[in-house]
């Protein structure tokens, strides 16, 4: 390490050195490390930097840096924190990828390192904020957002900052209420309970009632005439008021300007990797990101003035707050950086040879010449691209030979008797819409349907002038992209086509469709936004597996058991689906060990099942070969 590099900030020595999320608070113009205790918790009033460090190939780590700008904060605050995470990513070699996040417009990547989320106060260490064992309880409201990540913003305690199109958190000294808008959406009411259990452990001590209230019930006796109380009593509450928080930035055509001395200039020509020089730094203006390249041998200084140069050239065109700023270094580009590029040569990286030469090897035997099939291939190590969100959904069900329609609540249920089209429109780059069609395929399903779902996604490209991705998909295939359009993606049993319920009574078959009073147990499965799937199993002891949690319906019970050995991933998304399958029902937490009678009764007696892990079924990346017949 140069003597540059171990004068940086002491507060960063040993930093990056295990896996997990490490922050320190800007105070005094110094970045000071934050106890675990306050992990999540961010002032209005200050700025603070993240480290995420994740494990990669070898033993090695990958780190990203992110450094979040309070509302209140002051400008020279706001500088020390964008200049210290230049000095924290030298400490780590150079190589960490860096990101700006403004309050209340955080990016989903970093959200998703709090679990449920983070909670933005008022205040900051400027203003002399106690801790919280020595703060009086004060009554809070916030606005919960987010389908895959919740946002939360703490607003005013007043009936005024209600509407019919969010989901509220009030949480008071006795109790914590949910209140949902008339227009809001499941998702982000499920994602509401996730947030008020952790409201609940984390502040009540687990002992505080909660309550949720719907939009439009006025019932005195209920819990909504306690809530309205708080708010001296019902009244009509307004439409939603557009804020600068809704503003959100187009996507232009990327522009490339070169930094120099501090000052931006632009790049003149198309925009291919050969621009880059090493020795420079670079601005990659996209509308609703900017990218902030710096060459490998550039020095701390010009990096730092890159940093600010990028903050000023935000500021000298008024953009919004929540554009985002990703400072990238040469060799360590992201694919949403590499993707604005007309031309970008892929690199070669280490791979497995013996494979591949036993296999050139036998077909050269056969007196076939292959071409790269023993050279190194370039190895994809970045997360699989997922579709642009906030996209439409649409999905039908085929049913004969037509396809019916799939709405509301039922969007992200598939039988597995029925075969399914699904369209998902959304916009990028500066294309007006994209389309991602396909059809799925259920493995219960007939013939009949299968054919004729093709035909009808086939006619549906045609119609849309063949501009959409089309593909199909079969059931427990599903690639990530379909997986994450969904959120949650739950496949139950049986099929509601007439073509399956006839092939069904012709074989003189039980039909096993799952309906609202069904007696069902639901496996939940996944890590991610990427492959988290759940899937209706047969309803025995038998099925349950201590990796694993599942949700068991019974009459108007729900129950959601949680194996010993389950992620806390997998018990949020149980309580999401719970939500999802029975909208407003109370779930009966129930972990491995302390079932009740009526959860073993449900599934015909108690009886063994397996603690032992499933490994999930790895698809192999496709590889092309060019071969050539050699006749001589």
């Amino acid at each position: 390490m140069s003597n540059s590099v171990k004068a940086l900030e002491p507060a960063f020595q040993g930093a990056g050195q295990r896996i997990g999320t490490e922050i320190w608070r800007i105070e005094d113009f110094q970045p000071v490390p934050l106890p675990k205790s306050e992990c999540g918790k961010f002032y209005s009033g200050d700025s603070y930097i993240i480290l995420q460090t994740t494990s990669g190939k070898g033993g090695s780590y990958i780190y990203d840096i992110h450094f979040w700008l309070g509302k209140d904060t002051s400008q020279d605050e706001a500088g020390t924190a964008a200049i210290k995470t230049v000095e924290l990513d030298a400490i780590l070699g150079g190589r960490a990828v860096q990101h700006r996040e403004i309050q209340g417009h955080e990016s989903d990547k970093f959200l998703s390192f709090f679990k449920p989320c983070i909670i933005p106060l008022e205040g900051g260490i400027a203003s002399g904020f106690k801790k919280p064992e020595e703060e009086e309880f004060e009554t809070r409201l916030y606005v919960c957002k987010g389908k895959r990540v919740v946002r939360m913003k703490q607003v005013p305690f007043s009936r005024s900052s209600l509407n019919h199109d969010d989901v509220f958190i009030l949480d008071s000294k006795d109790k914590i209420y949910q209140f949902n808008g008339a227009n809001s959406i499941i998702q982000e009411r499920a994602k509401a309970l996730e947030v008020i259990q952790f409201l609940k452990d984390k502040y009540h001590e687990g002992t505080c009632d909660v309550a949720i209230v719907d939009d439009g019930n006025l019932q005195a006796e209920t819990d909504s005439g306690s809530f309205w109380v708080l708010f001296g009593g019902f009244a009509p509450i307004g439409k939603k008021v557009a804020s600068e928080d809704d503003i959100v930035p187009e996507k232009t055509p990327a522009k490339l300007y070169s930094i120099t001395d501090g000052q931006v200039s632009p790049v003149d020509g198309e925009l291919s990797k050969s621009s880059l020089e090493n020795n420079k730094c670079y601005l990659l203006d996209c509308g609703a990101e900017v990218f902030v390249w710096v060459g490998r041998v550039t020095q701390l200084e010009e990096r730092k003035a890159a940093t600010q140069a990028a903050e000023e050239f935000l500021s000298s065109q008024n953009r919004p707050k929540s554009t985002h700023v990703t400072r990238l270094i040469q060799g360590y580009e992201t694919y949403s950086f590499k993707s604005n590029f007309d031309s970008w040569p892929s690199g070669s990286a280490p791979a497995a040879e013996e494979g591949r030469g036993k296999v050139a090897a036998l077909l050269k035997q056969q007196g076939i010449g292959v071409k790269g099939a023993s050279k190194s291939a370039p190895v994809n190590e970045e997360v699989p691209l997922l579709l642009e969100g906030g996209g439409k959904i649409e999905v039908w069900r085929i049913n004969g030979n037509a396809k019916t329609p799939v709405t509301g609540d039922d969007i992200g249920k598939f039988h597995c008797g029925d075969c399914y089209i699904v369209l998902y429109t959304y916009h990028h780059s500066d294309r007006k819409e994209d389309y991602y069609l396909c059809w799925w395929i259920g493995k219960d399903s007939v013939e009949e349907d299968q054919n004729m779902a093709a035909k009808l996604a086939s006619t549906m490209c045609n119609s849309l002038k063949g501009r959409p991705v089309l593909g199909r998909i079969y059931q427990g295939k599903e690639p990530p992209q379909f997986v994450a359009i969904f959120q949650p993606l739950l496949v139950l049993k049986g099929g509601l086509s007439s073509g399956y319920k006839n092939y069904i009574a012709d074989k003189g078959l039980n039909d096993e469709t799952y309906t609202a009073d069904s007696v069902a147990l639901i496996q939940v499965s996944g890590t991610s936004v990427h492959n988290n799937k759940a899937v209706q199993v047969d309803a025995v002891a038998a099925s349950l597996n201590s990796n694993e949690c599942f949700l068991l319906q019974s009459g108007s019970s729900v129950f959601s058991w949680h194996g010993n050995q389950s992620t806390y991933e997998q018990q949020q998304l149980a309580a999401t689906l719970a939500e999802f399958l029975k909208p407003g029902v109370t779930v009966k937490h129930t972990k491995e060990g302390t079932e009740s009678s009526s959860f073993w009764f449900a599934v015909g007696g108690k009886q063994s099942y397996t603690s032992k892990k499933v490994a999930p079924e790895v698809t192999r990346d496709p590889h092309l070969f060019v071969y050539s017949i050699n006749k001589d």
